[in-house]
């Protein structure tokens, strides 16, 4: 396991080296105003110096996405298994959800504001908006990508249609899930920086605006590291829950390699 993880990261490791490498040689060379572009040492020795204040303005865009996204986990279980239960649903329900991914979130979330005002639940909402729609759209295609021949079988057995969605349609949608939910996630803490934009009294969104006022660039760069670190370890922690639901998927590939 410890290989393979290697394998595939080295990569994108050794890209990312070389770009920051590059950067650090261009505004050593070019004597480049750290206003203007910090060098990366600079980004990574103020983000050290600030750490205590990254950390408080971190917690509350964590929370926001956290909560938040576990408020679209619980929405997109619910529309998608009446969608999968319900044909007229899925007709009458399905076209709107498309339809809502060309509302701009951009114009939302200062909506929201002004009606839930500056406190948590309008950074849900904004998060629980912009995650939604892969997880649900992933597990509606999950589950009618179901073989038909195992539910014909569990069904000629006596199984009733509750039991066969358990037994056969959700183990079977659950690929597609995780895969929904990696695009999902890495959306979620973007849209909890972007709800603090709109509006907000802390997290990391208000520390790059108050930043970026103050000329601090360095700071704001180092608070764009916090907001992609906190997403990429989110994304990881994917490839852990799925190896905890699914611990068949191991085997079933070991005997495919065999």
């Amino acid at each position: 396991m410890l290989r393979r993880a290697l394998t595939a990261l080295w990569p994108p490791a050794l890209v990312v080296t070389a770009l920051i490498g590059g950067w650090q040689l261009y505004t050593s060379a070019a004597g480049v105003d750290p206003a203007t572009l910090p060098s990366p040492a600079r980004v990574l020795g103020q983000g050290w110096e600030n750490r205590a204040e990254l950390w408080d303005h971190t917690l509350p865009t964590l929370q926001e996405t956290v909560l938040g996204f576990g408020l679209s986990f619980i929405a997109a279980w619910l529309v998608a298994v009446l969608l999968d239960f319900s044909a007229a649903a899925r007709r009458g329900l399905y076209p709107l959800l498309v339809a809502s991914q060309t509302i701009p979130i951009v114009a939302v979330a200062p909506l929201l504001i002004i009606w839930f005002g500056f406190g948590l639940l309008p950074k849900l909402l904004v998060v629980t908006l912009t995650t939604f729609f892969p997880l649900a759209a992933n597990l509606a295609a999950g589950f009618a990508a179901t073989d038909r021949e195992a539910m014909r079988l569990l069904r000629s057995l006596g199984a009733g249609r509750l039991r066969t969605f358990r037994l056969v349609r959700v183990p079977s949608a659950m690929p597609y899930f995780f895969a929904g939910l990696r695009v999902s996630i890495t959306y979620a803490v973007v849209g909890a920086v972007f709800a603090e934009y709109a509006g907000a009294e802390s997290g990391l969104g208000i520390y790059m605006q108050a930043q970026k006022s103050a000329f601090r660039t360095d700071l704001v760069f180092a608070a764009v590291a916090v907001t992609a670190l906190l997403s990429i370890a989110l994304f990881g922690a994917t490839y852990l829950l799925q190896r905890l639901v699914l611990p068949w998927e191991r085997a079933l590939k070991k005997e495919g390699r065999a």
